[in-house]
């Protein structure tokens, strides 16, 4: 069965499921951020057949979120590292770690901690709006297209049309600047 690719979608949620196609990888970026950067030590951890791995390590490479650097010249070998666009996704990391282990532990509690290297505290991580720094709550947003929001093509859902009757009141269509359209009013 063909894939459906959503690359090309008018939505930062669509687009980055088809970067991410599959459950192995965000596995193998988690494993990136736990500081795994040898491939043999990626399919070790993940259990992940070598022909999928090296599928999915070329991909995060060809998408800039890992780079290949040389560790070995004789054999020729390589390790993965992040790269700022690799390190930026590990807010999705920490929301779905955050989500998994409030609604997926149970009583044990969480799997994995993450702690602060300088006092030692165990993090906590939120979502947060970027200007007020207070919780997001689903209920107090509206979508709307942004400034990236493609015309209206032939053939295309009704995407603004379905936007447009749930906007803010009062709000104008488009905020402007790409930095201003990432945080949730």
């Amino acid at each position: 069965m063909r894939r459906t690719r959503f690359q090309d979608w008018p939505c930062s949620v669509a687009r980055t499921v088809d970067l991410l196609g599959d459950w192995w990888t965000p596995l193998v970026l988690r494993e990136a951020f736990y500081g795994v950067r040898r491939f043999d030590d990626f399919q070790q951890g993940l259990g992940v057949a070598r022909n999928i791995l090296t599928e999915r390590l070329t991909r995060l490479c060809d998408e800039g979120l890992l780079r290949k650097e040389p560790y070995s010249e004789a054999p020729l070998r390589y390790e993965y590292r992040l790269t700022d666009k690799g390190r930026a996704f590990f807010d999705v990391i920490l929301v779905m770690m955050r989500w998994g282990d409030d609604w997926l532990s149970g009583e044990a509690g969480a799997p994995i901690e993450l702690v602060d290297r300088a006092s030692g505290r165990v993090v906590e991580p939120m979502v947060v709006d970027r200007h007020t720094l207070a919780p997001i709550d689903p209920r107090a947003v509206v979508a709307r297209p942004g400034p990236g929001f493609p015309k209206r093509r032939l053939g295309e859902p009704a995407m603004a049309e379905r936007f447009g009757a749930r906007t803010a009141q009062g709000a104008p269509a488009s905020r402007g600047s790409k930095q201003s359209t990432r945080s949730t009013r």
